[in-house]
């Protein structure tokens, strides 16, 4: 193993050289059966005699925290000392981060899983086809298709005529590959679109409830952030501020009531953008999961003035940790997006593009959607039933035939109900979300959001009925 090692002056060489390797055997750096570098060798990379790095490593031998090895070399033996703490900071300035990023609470936690996994934004992993991707990926590894360089930051050509293709067929959007840009998921593409777009103190007007990582984002980007209610038939366009300079909505699932944006609001929200020259982002949020009701069309789709930028994702449709997604928008801004992208990483991991364009024009990809719909259909109607059987008391679901997910507000208790129930449901195996942590406003609404992506189909039943017995249980000192 190589192992930096800092020499000031010539004088005490052997215990300086003791000194740093002591050290880093006892803080964990170097670790009990890693080989350390031949006394040659370390002499010949610090410019020292040989005999001065032996003499450090027959001091730790001595200590017990070297073996020497015939014809093997020299061995560490000791372990990290349990006295050790955190290195303490070297003194100076305390570096301060701006004020937003000091506010927020804590560090991002994620719920662990549990018996009954209701957390939401999970797909099924064990229908994936991992074989198969498994050797997609691997032809894309061999040496002869690799790239020298670095790509074009737009991201993989054959995966850009892909996505606008699959796009195109699966949601009618009008779009050509000079269109599409490829990201790290859904999130990316938000960011790249505030950087361009967006100076300190512009207003940017999201869903409430809403999807907080959106939120979050366009607020650290310097921008004002103003919750807009979103009712029965999607966004209250007539709640926009005027000042508005980006509205941020999930039209076709909304995040997390389930809804679809209603025709007259769509319309409605694409006439404000025009007359107050507005851009609209458009995340088709889990729009391949539709259970049942006429598709309607994107909000792209009826755009005729360009002003509506289209964000799409693979982490529901296959895994969340091969963080791809992607980009449309219109040509007006793809220079500045490509130079942003170029900025912000360069691109994304070429093998996995190239992977999942083969996926999607072999056919592969619709053929998983295919499959996963009616696993998730199913579930999502075991979720309804159980929900009804064991909760119906307490708990009203809201109309939702698309998604991941469904949600329910208290009929009765509010926001004290829905603290104490999921902390009694969490002590119990059942893992899920409140709807008031997606709220932003003052009137944030008591319930619960409830995912199947993670939760076999056979353990429904009984996680719903624990969810009821501790929504039973909180009631009483609600």
């Amino acid at each position: 193993m190589d192992f930096h090692v800092t020499l000031q002056g010539r004088r005490d060489l052997s215990g300086q050289i003791y000194r740093e390797l002591r050290a880093a055997i006892l803080d964990g750096r170097l670790r009990r059966g890693e080989r350390l570098p031949p006394t040659r060798e370390l002499a010949l990379r610090l410019d020292v005699s040989r005999n001065t790095v032996g003499v450090a490593y027959e001091w730790l031998t001595a200590e017990g925290l070297l073996e020497g090895r015939t014809r093997a070399g020299s061995f560490v033996q000791g372990e990290p000392s349990s006295r050790r703490g955190r290195a303490e900071a070297a003194p100076g300035v305390r570096l301060r981060a701006r004020a937003f990023w000091r506010e927020l609470p804590g560090e991002p936690v994620l719920l662990a899983p549990t018996a009954y996994d209701f957390r939401i934004g999970i797909p099924d992993a064990s229908h994936f086809p991992f074989e198969t991707w498994r050797r997609l990926v691997a032809r894309q590894l061999r040496a002869a298709t690799l790239s020298e360089g670095y790509a074009e930051a737009a991201g993989h050509a054959g995966l850009r005529e892909a996505v606008a293709r699959h796009v195109g067929v699966a949601r009618g959007v009008h779009a050509e590959a000079d269109d599409v840009l490829i990201t790290h998921g859904a999130q990316q593409a938000l960011d790249l679109v505030g950087r361009v777009l967006l100076e300190p103190g512009d207003c940017v007007a999201v869903e409430d409830p809403g999807y907080p990582p959106a939120r979050l984002l366009f607020q650290s980007l310097g921008a004002r952030v103003v919750p807009v209610p979103v009712d029965a038939e999607g966004l209250d366009v007539r709640a926009l501020p005027d000042s508005a300079r980006l509205v941020y909505v999930t039209p076709s699932h909304q995040f997390p009531l389930g809804m679809p944006m209603s025709p007259a609001r769509r319309s409605a929200l694409l006439d404000w953008a025009k007359q107050r020259d507005a851009v609209i982002i458009e995340d088709d949020y889990d729009s391949e999961f539709r259970f049942g009701g006429r598709p309607l069309e994107t909000l792209h789709g009826l755009d005729r003035s360009g002003r509506v930028l289209y964000v799409g994702s693979f982490s529901k449709v296959m895994l969340p940790v091969l963080r791809l997604g992607f980009l449309i928008a219109p040509p007006s801004l793809q220079r500045e997006l490509r130079w942003a992208k170029r900025v912000m990483d360069w691109h994304s991991q070429l093998p996995a593009q190239a992977a999942l364009a083969r996926f999607i024009d072999g056919g592969l990809l619709a053929r998983h959607i295919r499959k996963m719909r009616r696993e998730y259909e199913e579930r999502h109607e075991r979720v309804l039933e159980g929900l009804t059987r064991h909760c119906g008391d307490w708990l009203q679901p809201l109309p939702s035939m698309a998604g991941l997910h469904l949600s329910a507000t208290f009929r009765r208790g509010g926001l004290k109900l829905e603290r104490e129930a999921v902390v009694r449901a969490h002590a119990a195996g059942v893992g899920l979300f409140t709807l008031s942590r997606y709220c932003a406003g003052p009137r944030a609404k008591a319930g619960l959001v409830l995912g199947y992506g993670a939760i076999p189909t056979s353990r429904i039943a009984e996680g719903l009925r624990r969810l009821g017995a501790c929504i039973a249980a909180a009631s009483g000192g609600a």
